[in-house]
This record gives structure tokens, sequence and C-alpha cells, in this order.
């Protein structure tokens, strides 16, 4: 009869104090940075290589990790027309549900209207521009996009960190293996053993994401101050409301639908979740979504195929993204932009920002780059939401890491190849 209250007691007492807790530790390091950035902003702007040291860290390994967990996910599984099957169904997943981001993102901007009444003359602000943009990568045309996605070499599409290059080329590389039957394992061992050792290194990393968060926080702080946000808050809070209408219209009961809870999902990735809030960049927490995918009952193969593919093609955050800052700015310098028009400068904003993937910050630079291509919109006018960018960015990442993660689950299901006890098992003990 004691049995059952000796197995609680031993739980209990095996629970992690709640300061050893990463996202603890990762919100009062935020908390500290703002803090430090209001008070010491000449401190808080010398702390911006702390958080840059970080997802350097995590950069370092990230295409590792995607041929690794590719390789040996496809060439496991010896099945090339599942390969084919599941691409294609992530494929028209992610553009039936970034397409619905889209009209959500643009209606709520035109019903919200943030911008109307400002009034702003954007040749006053074409120093600020010059000053912001300097070093932006440049966004590809479509047909550069397609030709970019083969890499010249394999060597240098890890040295340049391309993840749609790596991708392709380790979804070859692990059909080729796959083609040579059993006598691909003693290489299938070699890349899974590098595998866990790439696994090693980000656990390590992330013990110092409470520091990186601290300096990524407390830099912003200090650099554009809490007061100069205050003119773009109607801005960011239609942003906020229309992510959070996002996740509860469209992923939720898509997560319903496929037997799993949405909020369950987003606890149990609490930690990356905060983590990409702090440094609003999703390659930092590439490594430890494919671990935790995996955990949670998705077979490998789906995992290794479908979220390095999610982060290049499923954007529904930057959706959401690209529609509020461009009518914002239109309405804000008086521009008219009627809705055919709005429809096709996001298309193209869309097919562009395909050139940019794998580029942490290039959102910005891709809308500079094609508002100056489309001329639609004066280009100088990007420098008004310069100061409250990064806030944006930290939202449309939030929701791109939360939909990849809900794409991998719901492809899987798709595929019956998750393992549903241990998924209901994890998302409760989460």
């Amino acid at each position: 009869m004691t049995q059952p209250v000796n197995i609680q007691m031993h739980l209990t007492s095996q629970r992690r104090p709640f300061y050893r807790d990463l996202t603890f530790q990762v919100v009062v390091g935020m908390a500290l940075g703002v803090m430090v950035g209001v008070l010491w902003p000449n401190v808080g702007s010398a702390l911006k290589p702390l958080g840059d040291i970080f997802i350097r860290l995590i950069q370092m390994v990230v295409g590792l990790i995607i041929f690794c967990t590719v390789t040996h996910g496809i060439a496991s599984v010896r099945d090339l027309g599942k390969v084919g099957r599941i691409a294609l169904k992530a494929m028209v997943y992610f553009e039936v549900v970034t397409s619905v981001a889209l009209v959500i993102g643009l209606v709520a901007i035109n019903v919200l209207k943030p911008g109307v009444g400002m009034h702003v003359d954007p040749a006053a602000l074409q120093h600020g521009m010059d000053a912001g943009n300097q070093g932006a990568p440049v966004p590809h045309g479509f047909g550069e996009f397609i030709t970019n996605l083969v890499p010249t070499s394999a060597l240098g599409a890890f040295s340049s960190g391309d993840i749609l290059q790596i991708l392709v080329f380790s979804v070859l590389f692990a059909c080729g293996l796959a083609s040579l039957g059993d006598n691909a394992q003693p290489v299938l061992r070699i890349v899974d053993a590098i595998r866990q050792t790439l696994f090693w290194i980000i656990r390590m990393v992330m013990k110092i994401a409470p520091i990186a968060a601290f300096g990524a926080i407390a830099f912003t702080t200090a650099k554009f101050g809490l007061s100069s946000l205050l003119p773009l808050a109607k801005l960011v809070a239609e942003f906020a409301l229309t992510c959070v209408v996002f996740l509860l219209v469209v992923l939720a009961p898509i997560s319903h639908v496929c037997g799993f809870s949405l909020f369950k999902l987003m606890r149990y990735f609490r930690e990356e979740l905060v983590l990409v809030l702090g440094t609003s960049s999703s390659e930092s927490v590439f490594p430890q979504l494919t671990e935790k995918l995996t955990r949670l009952g998705v077979d490998e193969s789906v995992v290794g195929m479908v979220l390095p593919t999610a982060y290049s093609f499923n954007h529904d955050g930057t959706c959401l993204y690209f529609a509020a800052v461009t009518v914002f700015l239109a309405q804000a310098t008086g521009t008219a932009l009627g809705w055919q028009a709005q429809l096709g400068l996001l298309l193209i904003l869309l097919v562009t920002s395909k050139g940019g993937a794998g580029v942490s910050g290039s959102a910005i630079a891709v809308l500079t780059m094609t508002l100056a291509a489309t001329k639609t919109i004066p280009v100088s006018s990007v420098a008004l939401i310069l100061g409250v960018h990064r806030i944006l960015s930290a939202g449309f990442v939030f929701v791109n890491i939360v939909g990849n993660c809900v794409a991998t689950v719901v492809i899987g299901h798709w595929e019956k190849v998750v393992d549903r006890d241990k998924l209901q098992r994890e998302l409760q003990a989460g």
C-alpha cells in the first residue's frame, strides 16, 4: 500500500529546483538585460558579443547536425518512395498554412490600421535607412534561388552555412547510402556517433543561454531605449495580437485534429521558445528541436526531412511579419496600396525571402531590397521599423518555431510513424 506513495515521494525529490530550470534562468537573464540596458546603456551596448558568441557556437554545428540527421534518417529507411512522399506532403502543408498566415496578417493590419495618420515624410528618414542597412544581404530572384539550391561544392555549402544547399547534398548523399543496403551500416554508425557528439556540444552550449539572452536584450534596450519604442507600440501590439490569433485559429485546430495539444507542445518546447524570444534567432534552437521531436516519438526520417525543410519554406511568422510591416509602412507614408497590390507585393516577398533562408536577421534585408526593386513603398520608410524590428523578429521567429514543430508532428501523423503513447506521455510530463 505504501509503494505508490514512496514512488511519488521519490519522483518529487528528483525534481530540479526552479532556479535550475533553463526557462527560468533565461527569463531572469532577459529581465536583468532590460534593467542594465535602461540604467547603464553604455554597459548594455558593450554586451552584444555575449549573444553573438552564443549564436555562432550554435551555427558552428547546425550544418553538420542537418547532414547527420537527414543522412541517418533517410538511409535507415531505404525507401526512397517514402522520402519523396514525405517531401511532397510537407511542401503542400507549408504552402497552405503560410498562405493562411498571409491572409490573416493582411486582414489584421488593414482592420486595425496602426500606421494611418502618421503622415511620415520618407525623405526625412533616408539617412537612418542608409545607416541601418549597411552590409545587408541582397535577396535572390526566383531563378537564382532555384540555381543556388545546388552547391558548387559540398564543403562550400557547409562553410557558408546555407541550409538549403546542405539539405540538397544531405538528401543526395543519404539516397546514395540507401542504395548500398547493408554495406552502408558502418557509415551509418559513424554518422550516428557524430550526431550524438554534436548533441553533446549543444547541451554544453545551452548552459550559457541565460548569459546570451542577457547580453542580447541589454544591447537591444541600450541601443533603442524604451521610449523610442512608444511611437510604434500600436504596430507591436497589432503584430502580437495577429500572432496569437494565428496560433489559436490555425495551429491549435490543426494540432487537435492530429491528436495532440498545441499548448502542451509549446510547454514541451518552452526552453527553446523562451530562448528565441531573447536571441531572435531560430538557428539557436535547431539542434534541440531535432533531438526533442525525436524524443516525442516522431520517426527520425520525418524529423530529418521535415524540420530542415520547414526552416527554409515554412515561414508562418515571417508571413505575418511581412504583411504587418509592408502595409504599416504604406499607411505611415500615405502610399496608396490596394488589396491586389498588397497581395502581389507579399507574394514577391515570400519568394525573395527564400534567398535569405538560413541567414540570421535576413527579413529586414529582404524587405528593404524588395521594396527598392518593386518601387511600391518608399524604401527609406523601412527606417521607421528599425527600432522595433528586434521585437517583431522575436515574435515571428517564435511563431516560426512553433509552426515548424507542429508541421513535423503533423507530417509524422499523416505518415503514421508517430509513437502516440510516447507522444502523449512526453507532452504530459513536459
